[in-house]
């Protein structure tokens, strides 16, 4: 919806030097001063999306209504105040997201964590930072709703009016929930985290994000009386600053009656608080510095800033962004290709520009690198981006981006009747957040044609250099520790590289794609239909096998999944594997054709490539559109018929990983990450992450001598699903798939049941991290079974696993507030037969970390001998229900549960089963597998604590 996002790569910058969005909860906080703001479409030349319609109340509420079938009775609600952070005083620092965690805490009409409760009566599932986010100059609530009765969506528009102005804020409820926010604030202070916040204190001096992190202060979090946070609710949550938007599968005329009926009686009692002084941007010429936090990884950065242009959203404003979009773009693509070469000087780099926060208009070229080679990357950045402010982009690289962008525009154009509801709704609010009109994919496609009719490369090239002005160049070294000589190092470095002169860039050689013919088309010798599921099943002459579900859940959209036989069941399992260098198979490309080149060579197609490695096969998964099938289908037979394994791919990548080793270490959350999936399958190697050793030892000959026998041999099973008809599919799979010579069946491994879930312990399994001695993680396991084998036992372990972490959480967290991320989940193979588990895990302090253990023993024990109430499986039921229902209604459910479904029946039977799977689980059953499989003295445990306490 908004051309700007040609911006979009540097989001991947600055360590998400963006919103640090931190949610849990529903509630509001809001902005100062003033009438309501108009809808941007007021004071612009743009015209807003017809399919919306938008209306204000008259107390000052915005609103925006729009019916959307995609999925079917489904809705969705965003209900955004546009206060956060940014209007917090002093003393209030950390109460706007306080106030988000204290919405589930009692209201006029809603008891204490009663709420909760009511959205899982009515199918919602709530997690960590699911329903909420508060950041600097917003607080969004977000429900989406499985369905769309009258009582549903009045029940979500009854909570949103609650949080309004109807919290009670009581004082017992939030003292115990400062347990939980300082628990946030815990997990969020990773070493990424700090490097970001000293960035922004560097780039964006004199403005008032810099002191204001929506986190908070913890002394505030531990010490604030509650009358500060009732003072910031009282005074910021205000109809004026407020827009509710509903998208979904509604009736408008009925739905904006009752929003009227609902809101229109909300009013303020006191006066707008003045609007915060956001400061100004500290002018700044030429500066160095360095941001040394251990842990993190090396980066070096040159940036330029200039105010913030706070004016409307307007077809000028756009065409502005676009054109230094596209310029941006080209340096983009130049550094791509630089770091795919064998000498690259960086592990990865980036170029874009973004306004940040509202406070400055940000443009940066960034790089990572080696810890001993960030002189390098930087000269590289710097001269690379010189080498385009003085000489420019030329006619065939601007081409080569617009025609990319135009492609992703018709795409958009083309799914509009058939975008996501949920997707809808974020975006909606989103333009609020960016006071930005809510513009058709079809406009904006038109708008990107008008711009790109006129536009040059001179002019091009003109905004280019005015886009590396302002504050700057402001350059940055982030590394684990300060090199030698600290910023007069990196002033050093920097100075060098600017006396090298730059050249002009040679121009690239055109080049054509070469896989259109794969020998003569495969001819089918086997057709079924299974019509209750609207598949066909089709079997090649060489062994490929394909199923073909159509639908209309996304128009013109086609995904597509190519799995091969045999996966880490078929590697060695007495050593070390490079598993973890996977990522290199795409980016190594193809004999024919480098990665860079299938980019360039694709642009005007929509065709996307993953590789990944499963259990028992590798995948190759693509999304396309209808009409690029033929392509993506082309694309992804020469990965398995002509695959290249480039030595310095293969060394980037693993340079990345030992970048970035240390991180993992610096957190408990980090730890166990790494080591959970290692620790789960028994210490077997081929689930077991890398150490520093073993990464350093694996060489491009070992990875290439790993997965070519798989990628060029194994078995190939095709999966379609979405908007295409089956004959197509069938003549287009036959073309290129059905053409490749026989493929080897894989034996099934005699040592398959040999992969097995730990023994239970009395003591749980150590490990340490680096990081703060005050967190420590949790996870505790125990074994269940496989998937297929027993299907109505993975729906009852589903249920009984939920329940048991609602118990948890209404225990650990929501009682003592001793943790703020606590999940839990049934994992059931469908590969490994025999193995699954349930497994729960969390964050907390090391003096919490004995008492959890005692609360889950007494959790589990009680689970097991007595049974749940009707109400209690209802909470966890219906969300599983609804959830589900939600997945089936997108394409990538189904490619997601047909693979096997041709040489495995229960696949199938698992589809048909789902929807009354979770309906015939019973209070006897879930009591029954409690005491089965969930009995205390059963479980796995393991925890990470800090190095010092160990």
């Amino acid at each position: 919806m908004l051309l700007n996002t040609l911006a979009d790569t540097t989001r991947r910058m600055l360590l998400a030097l963006v919103m640090i969005a931190l949610s849990l909860g529903l509630a509001m906080p809001v902005l100062a001063e003033g009438p309501a703001e108009p809808w941007p479409q007021t004071q612009s030349d743009l015209k807003a999306d017809p399919a919306v319609q938008f209306g204000t109340l008259e107390n000052g509420m915005r609103y925006a209504i729009m019916r959307n079938t995609t999925p079917p009775k489904q809705a969705a609600i965003r209900f955004r105040i546009g206060s956060g952070s940014l209007d917090e005083n002093e003393d209030q620092r950390g109460l706007a997201h306080f106030l988000e965690h204290m919405a589930f805490k009692g209201s006029t009409n809603v008891g204490e964590d009663e709420m909760v409760r009511i959205l899982q009566r009515k199918g919602l599932a709530f997690g960590p930072d699911t329903n909420a986010h508060t950041s600097y100059g917003e607080t969004v609530y977000s429900l989406d709703l499985p369905q769309v009765d009258a009582d549903t969506i009045s029940t979500g528009l009854k909570l949103m009016r609650e949080t309004a102005s109807e919290l009670t804020l009581n004082a017992a409820a939030f003292d115990r929930e400062r347990g939980v926010i300082l628990a946030e604030e815990r997990l969020r202070d990773t070493p990424q985290y700090r490097a970001t916040v000293k960035a922004m204190n560097s780039l964006m001096e004199g403005q008032r994000v810099t002191e204001r992190m929506p986190i908070g202060k913890t002394d505030v979090i531990r010490n604030a009386p509650v009358d500060l946070l009732r003072n910031y609710y009282k005074n910021n949550y205000r109809p004026e600053r407020t827009t509710l938007i509903v998208v979904g599968d509604i009736d408008p005329a009925t739905l904006e009656k009752e929003i009227r009926e609902r809101f229109s009686d909300w009013k303020t009692d006191t006066p707008a608080p003045a609007a915060p002084d956001l400061g100004s941007l500290k002018p700044k010429g030429e500066t160095f510095d360095v941001i040394a936090v251990p842990g993190t990884t090396t980066s070096v950065q040159i940036a330029w800033t200039i105010p913030f242009e706070d004016t409307p959203d307007t077809a000028a404003k756009r065409r502005k962004q676009v054109v230094e979009g596209l310029g941006l773009q080209v340096l983009q693509r130049r550094l791509s290709n630089m770091a795919a070469k064998a000498d690259a000087p960086f592990i990865g780099a980036n170029a874009g520009s973004q306004d940040l926060l509202k406070s400055v208009h940000f443009t940066a070229v960034s790089a990572e690198s080696e810890p001993d080679k960030w002189q390098a990357a930087l000269s590289a950045i710097d001269q690379e981006q010189r080498r385009i402010q003085e000489f420019g982009v030329s006619e065939a690289e601007l081409q080569r981006e617009i025609v990319a962008y135009r492609s992703m525009l018709q795409a958009d154009a083309a799914g509009a009747a058939t975008r996501s509801t949920t997707g809808l709704a974020s975006m909606l609010a989103g333009s609020v957040d960016s006071d930005q009109v809510f513009t058709s994919p079809a406009d904006d496609l038109a708008l990107f044609d008008t711009i790109v009719g006129e536009v040059t490369a001179a002019e091009i090239n003109t905004v280019l250099r005015q886009t590396f002005s302002g504050n700057g160049p402001q350059v940055l070294l982030q590394a684990a520790q300060a090199p030698e000589g600290g910023a007069d190092a990196v002033r050093q470095a920097y100075t060098a590289s600017r006396a090298v002169a730059v050249s002009e860039l040679a121009g690239a050689d055109d080049v054509v794609w070469p896989y259109t013919s794969f020998g003569e088309p495969g001819a089918v010798v086997e057709r079924r239909t299974v019509d209750d599921l609207g598949l066909t099943m089709v079997r090649f002459a060489n062994g490929v096998r394909l199923t073909v579900k159509p639908t209309k859940l996304r128009a013109n959209e086609v995904l597509v999944r190519q799995l091969i036989g045999g996966g880490r069941m078929e590697m060695p399992h007495d050593r070390a594997l490079p598993i973890w260098a996977s990522p290199g198979i795409i980016l190594s490309g193809t004999k024919a054709l480098d990665f860079q080149d299938i980019q360039k060579v694709l642009a005007s197609k929509i065709a996307s490539i993953d590789f990944s490695v499963g259990d028992n096969t590798v995948m190759f998964d693509g999304r396309t559109r209808t009409e690029d099938l033929a392509t993506q289908l082309q694309l992804m037979t020469a990965y398995t018929s002509d695959a290249a394994y480039r030595p310095e791919v293969f060394k980037r990548i693993q340079q990345a990983y030992l970048s970035g080793l240390d991180q993992y270490g610096a957190t408990a959350g980090g730890v166990l990450g790494r080591d959970f999936a290692g620790l789960v399958h028994s210490k077997d190697p081929r689930w077991t992450f890398p150490d520093r050793e073993q990464l350093s030892a694996a060489t491009p000959d070992g990875v290439e001598a790993l997965f070519r026998p798989l990628i060029s041999k194994g078995p190939i099973e095709i999966i379609i699903v979405g908007d295409v008809t089956v004959d197509d599919a069938i003549r287009l799979t036959a073309d290129t798939f059905g053409a490749l010579p026989e493929r080897a069946k894989v034996d099934a491994k005699a040592d398959q049941q040999a992969v097995r879930f730990p023994d239970p312990t009395e003591k749980p399994v150590i490990a340490t991290h680096s990081g703060r001695e005050d967190t420590a993680a949790i996870a505790v396991g125990a074994p269940i079974g496989d998937l297929l084998s027993d299907i109505p036992r993975a729906f009852i372990a589903n249920i009984s696993t939920q329940i048991f972490e609602n118990r948890l959480i209404d225990q650990f967290r929501i009682a003592e507030g001793a943790t703020y991320g606590l999940q839990g989940s049934a994992d059931l193979s469908r590969d490994l037969p025999g193995y699954g588990f349930g497994y729960f895990y969390l964050e907390t302090t090391p003096a919490k970390v004995s008492g959890f253990y005692q609360l889950f023993e007494k959790v589990a024990a009680d689970l097991g001998a007595n049974p749940v109430s009707d109400d209690e499986l209802a909470r966890a039921r219906e969300p599983a229900i609804e959830t589900l229902r939600n997945q089936q209604q997108a394409n990538d459910y189904w490619v997601r549960h047909l693979r096997n479904a041709q040489t495995d029946p229960r696949q199938l039977e698992f589809i048909r089963y789902s929807m009354e799977g979770y309906g015939k689980v019973t209070a006897d059953e879930v009591r029954a597998f409690a005491k089965e499989y969930f009995a205390p003295q059963k479980f796995w445990k393991f925890e990470v604590l800090p190095a010092g306490i160990r």
